[in-house]
């Protein structure tokens, strides 16, 4: 178990089946799992998630409990039902009765033609939340199609404003898609919790593609409102200037003087009262138009001392800067060692501690967290067929049969 209280728990008492595979789905439940939900994480007996064997440690990837799915299934418990097989889906039937939410993120359609889809689910618990997460959304010309993180960070023009202006389009560095696509997952399943008992079901239809769009706002209403055709920028801020990557002495860093006070007190800061009242520099629109000539008059200056140094004086003086870490770097820092960001559990199956990330958040300055670690595959299926009054015989006979 992690450490620190696990009082942050308001969805504490809510159960969710999570019948989701390798990232979106999975880390939306465990979003859910942090806040308390008792979370059932449905897998296909023998193989279970394809995240069991993705990950940067092959003898891991080989044992079924790979870092990919270590990542984001602590606080969950592990159920093997074969979907396939008519006892088994008499099986998930039964969980579904005792369900508030289900989670899939199959393609639109595939839980249909197993015969387990939102309509069978909902004749079966009428007041159950379905959340069906996809790459395109339930409709439109592309939503029988597949998608991967790639494939939407691609389509939503997000690699189209990423990268350097000469260069070609670049995707972000981490499954930004997936990871996007599932927190709009979980909080628009924590919306549907939050209000009164409608007296009828659910159905949230998220689209990872619309998910994206929906986080680009800044951008897509620069485009739609003011005529702005998008473009890659690199590393500079096209809205604000200076703001974005600067050289000191012996690394980049970041600058982001986007108030006009910030920009003179940079100024001052480097040794160049000068630039406040030069012409090109005065106003924020000539900053914008001679970005590149202020950014080599900053540059100069910045030369002489290293970057962290620049970065403790400007910070002090109120103007927001930053070094350019590593993630080792990050996360040895004090201020994410000194937040309880990471947590560490003993997990059957691995021979090392597992450690993960919580929710970026505190609840009354309580960090929310999991408290199990995450589960071999099948690790629960007894103790949870046993909650639904099966007797060890009837699970003995499904397991026989490989309905579970």
């Amino acid at each position: 178990m992690a450490g620190g209280r696990s009082d942050v728990a308001p969805l504490k008492g809510i159960r969710v089946l999570d019948l989701t595979n390798v990232l979106a789905g999975p880390f939306c439940c465990h979003q859910l799992a942090h806040m308390g939900a008792d979370v059932i994480k449905v897998e296909m007996p023998g193989t279970g998630d394809l995240a069991r064997q993705l990950g940067g440690d092959h003898d891991l990837n080989a044992s079924g409990m790979g870092v990919s799915f270590l990542a984001q299934n602590s606080g969950k418990r592990s159920v093997t039902v074969n979907l396939k097989h008519p006892e088994g889906k008499a099986v998930l039937m039964r969980l579904v009765a005792t369900a508030d939410v289900l989670v899939e993120n199959f393609r639109p359609g595939v839980m249909d033609r197993l015969g387990v889809g939102a309509e069978q689910f909902l004749q079966e618990n009428p007041e159950l939340i379905f959340c069906a997460i996809s790459g395109f959304g339930a409709d439109g010309p592309l939503a029988g199609f597949p998608a991967y993180d790639q494939i939407v960070q691609g389509m939503s023009g997000v690699m189209s404003v990423t990268g350097e202006p000469e260069g070609a389009p670049m995707r972000v560095g981490y499954p930004v898609a997936d990871t996007v696509g599932g927190l709009t997952a979980a909080f628009a399943i924590a919306a549907a919790l939050a209000r009164p008992k409608p007296g009828r079901g659910t159905v949230i239809d998220v689209s990872m593609l619309e998910s994206m769009l929906s986080t680009m706002g800044w951008v897509v209403s620069n485009h739609l409102i003011a005529g702005w055709e998008p473009h890659r920028a690199g590393n500079d801020n096209i809205a604000a200037s200076p703001s974005g990557v600067f050289r000191a002495r012996d690394a980049g860093f970041n600058i982001a003087a986007n108030k006009q006070e910030q920009f003179e007190a940079l100024a001052r800061i480097v040794g160049r009262p000068d630039l406040i009242d030069d012409p090109r520099f005065a106003a924020r629109k000539g900053r914008i138009e001679n970005r590149a000539a202020l950014a080599a008059e900053l540059e100069t200056a910045l030369a002489s001392r290293d970057a962290a140094n620049w970065v403790d004086e400007l910070m002090a003086a109120g103007v927001p800067a930053g070094q350019i870490l590593t993630l080792p770097e990050v996360l040895s820092h004090p201020q994410i060692e000194g937040r309880n960001l990471v947590a560490g559990f003993e997990t059957p199956g691995v021979d090392r501690t597992v450690r993960i990330v919580r929710p970026g958040f505190r609840m009354d300055g309580v960090r929310p967290e999991t408290q199990t670690a995450p589960p071999e595959l099948g690790a629960d299926t007894d103790a949870v067929l046993g909650e639904l009054g099966l007797s060890a015989e009837e699970i003995a006979a499904l397991r026989e049969k490989g309905a579970i």
